[in-house]
Formats: C-alpha cells, sequence, structure tokens
C-alpha cells in the first residue's frame, strides 16, 4: 500500500487514516489517545490485545488494521528487573521494534518509536547528544538502544524519540509515587546525584501530534526521518525534583510535604546501575521541526493542575 497524506486545513489526517497506538493504557499511550482524538481512525491496544512479546501476533495485529500511523508507546519499563528477565526486555523493547519497523516499510507507514536516556552511561559532563556514543549501562537501556538499531536498520519512514524521566498523571511513575509515599511516611529519603530532564507525558503527546501532522502534511519536506531527543527543558536531580513535586502539590494539592533528605546513588543500591547525568540536548529537534518542549517545571503544574481537576470531579 502506497498511500499518500493530503494536508487537512483542520490539522488533521485524512478521514480514512488508521492509526495504531500500543501500550494504550500506559501513561503515553494515554495522552497520545487524548491528543490523536479525531485525528483519524485510532486502534488502541494494550498488553491484552496486543503483546508486543510475542512477534506472530505483532504482525497479525498490523496486517489486519493496515496502519498508516504506527505510535509505539508499549515498551518494558521495569528498569531493575530486567537485570534478571532480559530476555522478556529484548522482546518487547528490540525484537517488537524490529517487526514493527519491518511491518511499517511494508505498508508505507510512518512509525514512531520512544526511547530512553538509559542508552548513554552518564559519564558526559554536557548535555547528550544524538551522535554521542552510546553505552547503556544496563539490560533496559541496552534493549531499547537495540530497539533503535533495528529500526533504523529497516529503514522505512520513522522517528524515534528519546525521552528522559517520563511521567504524567497516569500509570506509574516518580511523580505519582512521591505523592503517594507522602500519604505514608513523614521521611523520604531521595537520591541527589543523579541529573536528568522530567518529561511529562503530557508534553511528549504534545510535540509528537505536531511532528507527525507536519510531517505528513510536508511541512518539514523530505528528509525528516531519524532519531531525535525529546525532553522537558532544563535539568535537576531526583531530589531536586522532589522538592518540586511537594512545593507545588501543597498549593495545587493540599498535600502535606515529607520531610526530603537527600543521599547518594551508592546510599541507594539497586540491580540497575543508573547513569549519573541523564540531561539530552533536543536542539536537533527544536532545529529541524520549530518544536521545543516546555521547561520542566512548568510542564509539572500542568500534571499538577490536570490531578487537580481529576480529584474534584
Amino acid at each position: 500500500m502506497n498511500e499518500s497524506f493530503a494536508e487537512d486545513p483542520r490539522g488533521n489526517l485524512p478521514d480514512q487514516a488508521r492509526i495504531l497506538i500500543t501500550g494504550s493504557t500506559g501513561q503515553l499511550g494515554l495522552e497520545l489517545q487524548r491528543i490523536f482524538a479525531g485525528s483519524g481512525s485510532i486502534a488502541a491496544l494494550d498488553r491484552t490485545t496486543l503483546d508486543l512479546a510475542h512477534p506472530d501476533q505483532i504482525r497479525a495485529v498490523v496486517r489486519r488494521v493496515r496502519p498508516q500511523v504506527i505510535l509505539n508507546a508499549g515498551a518494558y519499563t521495569a528498569v531493575d528487573r530486567a537485570e534478571t528477565e532480559r530476555d522478556l526486555a529484548d522482546a518487547v523493547n528490540a525484537e517488537a521494534p524490529r517487526i514493527l519497523a519491518e511491518e511499517a516499510l511494508r505498508l508505507n507507514a510512518l512509525l514512531v518509536h520512544y526511547s530512553t536516556d538509559y542508552v548513554f552511561d552518564g559519564t558526559k559532563p554536557e548535555p547528550w547528544t544524538e551522535t554521542d556514543t552510546a553505552h547503556p549501562l544496563n539490560a533496559y537501556g541496552a534493549s531499547k538502544l537495540a530497539g533503535e538499531q533495528a529500526i533504523q536498520s529497516a529503514g522505512g519512514r520513522y522517528l524515534v524519540f528519546r525521552a528522559s524521566w517520563v511521567y504524567g498523571p497516569h500509570g506509574k511513575n516518580f511523580l505519582l509515587t512521591m505523592l503517594r509515599l507522602a500519604r505514608e511516611r513523614d521521611r523520604l529519603s531521595i537520591v541527589n546525584d543523579q541529573i536528568g530532564a522530567p518529561t511529562t507525558s503530557i508534553a511528549l503527546a504534545n510535540a509528537t501530534r505536531e511532528i507527525v501532522m507536519g510531517a505528513l502534511a510536508g511541512h518539514f519536506g523530505a528528509d525528516w526521518t531519524g532519531l531525535y531527543h525529546m525532553t522537558c527543558s532544563g535539568a535537576t536531580s531526583w531530589f531536586g525534583f522532589a522538592q518540586a513535586i511537594f512545593a507545588r502539590a501543597a498549593v495545587a494539592l493540599g498535600v502535606k510535604a515529607p520531610e526530603l533528605v537527600p543521599i547518594a546513588t551508592t546510599d541507594y543500591p539497586t540491580p540497575a546501575r543508573r547513569p549519573h547525568n541523564s540531561v539530552l540536548s533536543s536542539a536537533k529537534l527544536r532545529d529541524r521541526f520549530a518544536v521545543e518542549l516546555p521547561g520542566w517545571e512548568s510542564a509539572l503544574d500542568e500534571v499538577l493542575q490536570v490531578l487537580r481537576r481529576s480529584s474534584s470531579q
């Protein structure tokens, strides 16, 4: 199938466009459903309807749906558990993207895939760029890097977006964990020597839609396929992130802040090693698409407002 995407004055895909979203019940999958609603016919599938660990199921679903856009929000994200479940992590994060890329190529569809800052070892003092050499410290990062490479090898039309410290109003993430622990404990110890850019699922979904629509409408020319970093701007530590969460949640949600104690990574050993510097430069994304995500603090405010509205309903 070799279909073209005609520009729609409303900024939508053609009425007949089919969009496949994997990982539909995850924090990013939910936001992608929200932002792409009305942009075409959406097939939003979760693990019960599309298990990315099963190659034959992936091929069967893609060939049945015949999507023109695939938004692969599904992933194996249990960083520590991946150290002992490497085969499963590789199946979902490396093999599944390869199959999706091959199927997308067959259909001349656009594949959008999300990767991670954990492909880097964190030793560089400056923000990481797309041309820096990846060197994962853990099995999760290695599986995500393999997924990137598989998509690039397959070719076709693809966008791989590396994000960092993803969180939002849904799913399992650092923000929601902090808010839960604040109800259970008076004192929390938080790592203070890992630096990154907290990035919301809302900001990722919004930017994804803007870029996908622009690319398919021909606004960016013909050479937009590739790998891009996509994070909120600015940087902080996990400790700094927790401080910001509770300072804002006290106002937005009436949450009582626990005492926060900064600790070193060595004081909180985990099965998987984490990079000390996870900050990604999104300059390539900005220069190529004129798209820039908000600062991480303002993005946090937006998520807390969503939670506030949800709690008042």
